[in-house]
């Protein structure tokens, strides 16, 4: 698997954001979601990766600067085809990795709290991510479980 820096402008990487933005209509009430759609994924303080084995994508995340020593996990994402093959493993220790590259002491993030976001909750975990309330401009919310990990 080879991981990049993208911007965005591959029809593959169109695809797979609008199958993730798709998914959390289905699964998140409006109020409640907080994926990123192509353009938000473009400001300056988020740095977007593609996964790709061959000429295939199967996976992308982003990491988003908060302030300079807290960094966000945005818009992990699996291929449908690729799942439960290690592309989110991969991605994630990739943005851990460039998080302790820039400095940052603490990494977060915000997933669903509804059944089907429970395998990605298993996967922060093992990863050392906790629990915490709300960062940035969240707020509490019954739908969404918060969670950080100390770099």
């Amino acid at each position: 698997m080879f991981i990049k820096v993208d911007d965005l402008s591959s029809d593959e990487v169109a695809e797979l954001i609008f199958d993730h933005i798709k998914s959390m209509r289905k699964h998140s009430p409006p109020e409640s979601k907080h994926a990123l759609d192509l353009e938000a994924l473009k400001k300056p303080e988020i740095t977007f990766w593609s996964a790709w084995e061959d000429q295939v994508i199967v996976g992308c995340g982003a990491l988003q600067e908060i302030e300079p020593a807290h960094g966000e996990v945005k818009s992990m994402k699996t291929a449908p085809n690729h799942l439960r093959k290690g592309v989110a493993r991969e991605m994630l220790q990739h943005i851990i990795d460039e998080a302790t590259k820039r400095g940052y002491q603490r990494l977060s993030l915000e997933t669903g709290s509804m059944e089907v976001f429970k395998p990605a909750v298993k996967l922060y975990e093992s990863f050392g991510f906790s629990s915490c309330k709300p960062f940035s401009n969240y707020k509490e919310d019954a739908n969404s479980i918060y969670m950080t990990k100390e770099l």
